[in-house]
């Protein structure tokens, strides 16, 4: 039976941000999709997508499965998810659950899954037998690039989608490399690299890399993760980096945004558009220069002139080519990729 979601997005379908695990499932595999419960927008739709309340109202339309479709600071459920969830199993629906804690060691939850028969699908558990990278990365015959970014949940795994789609619009053979739970539901395979010990986390990448090399990837697309200029994130994104040894980058940036967010303390501003360029040039491994071949920015805030007005901004600030690829289309990225290969 293939799999058909119901996304649990209570109170939070509306958020880009704590709902980009729904958005990004949503934009990439609305065929899959059953419908979406959010007890705050019963009736309304979300991409054609019908909103419901309550679990019981969304079985006429037949979903195998209940995602997990938010996000949360520090990947925890709010108690009253636990009762959700529980009623998901009750009415013998599959899991899939992104966050930070879980579900599998809860005995409660697992106990009643094994009554009703279903599968609690915990997508962050790495596996098991992870260890540091071997060098096995640098043999991969594949031209591999890494989207970086000034700041989390800007859109790197939706540029890194984009490109990959135009890249396959062209008949290259180009494969999406998920490090995240969203980009796992999307692609159905992937290690999410920010629940991996860290010491392990470069070779979590480096499996990753070979992976899509053996998927047939001549051109991988890997989805990044955090910032390097993020005081909370950093490390994540630093061991992605080198295990992933990228022999390209693109650079992503919300336009306006001027501080990072989610991070305590501060300010935390973002640096200039350039000086994260020379930042991540520099920051790669000897073994492998990397160099940023394109800027993607997302537009989602501006209007379509101010949008175009920011994009001349940021090649004249970089000297590269910059666009909008879910606005715009990723012709002009994807060009810039392949000229610098």
């Amino acid at each position: 039976m293939s799999t058909r979601y119901l996304l649990l997005a209570e109170g939070s379908s509306g958020d880009p941000l704590y709902g980009k695990t729904m958005r990004g499932v949503l934009r990439y595999r609305r065929q899959d999709v059953a419908a979406i419960l959010d007890s705050t927008r019963a009736g309304e739709s979300e991409a054609g997508v019908p909103i419901v309340a309550r679990v019981e109202e969304a079985l006429p339309l037949e979903p195998t499965t209940a995602l997990v479709g938010v996000v949360t600071q520090g990947g925890y459920f709010p108690p009253a998810w636990m009762e959700l969830l529980r009623t998901c199993v009750e009415h013998g629906l599959d899991v899939e659950n992104g966050l930070h804690v879980f579900l599998a060691d809860d005995p409660e939850l697992a106990r009643l899954a094994r009554e009703r028969g279903v599968e609690l699908r915990d997508l962050r558990r790495p596996p098991a037998d992870l260890s540091t990278a071997t060098g096995e990365n640098l043999a991969v015959d594949a031209t591999i690039v890494l989207t970086v970014g000034s700041d989390c949940a800007i859109g790197k795994m939706t540029v890194s989608c984009e490109l990959d789609l135009e890249a396959r619009r062209r008949g290259l053979r180009s494969v999406f490399v998920p490090t995240g739970q969203t980009g796992m539901v999307v692609a159905g395979w992937g290690i999410a690299v920010d629940a991996v010990v860290a010491d392990f986390l470069g070779g979590a990448a480096e499996r990753l890399v070979v992976e899509g090399g053996n998927r047939g990837g001549e051109l991988l697309w890997v989805e990044g993760q955090g910032s390097l200029v993020h005081p909370v994130y950093s490390g994540v994104t630093l061991g992605l980096y080198h295990g992933s040894v990228p022999h390209l980058l693109v650079l992503c940036h919300e336009a306006g945004r001027t501080e990072i967010e989610g991070a305590g303390g501060g300010p935390h501003p973002i640096p200039p558009l350039r000086e994260l360029v020379e930042l991540h040039e520099r920051t790669a491994l000897p073994a492998r220069p990397a160099r940023v071949a394109a800027v993607a920015l997302n537009t989602r805030a501006l209007g379509e002139q101010d949008a175009r007005a920011a994009i001349a901004a940021a090649e004249a600030d970089t000297g590269l080519p910059a666009d909008d690829p879910v606005r715009f289309g990723a012709t002009k990225l994807v060009d810039a990729v392949l000229a610098a290969r």
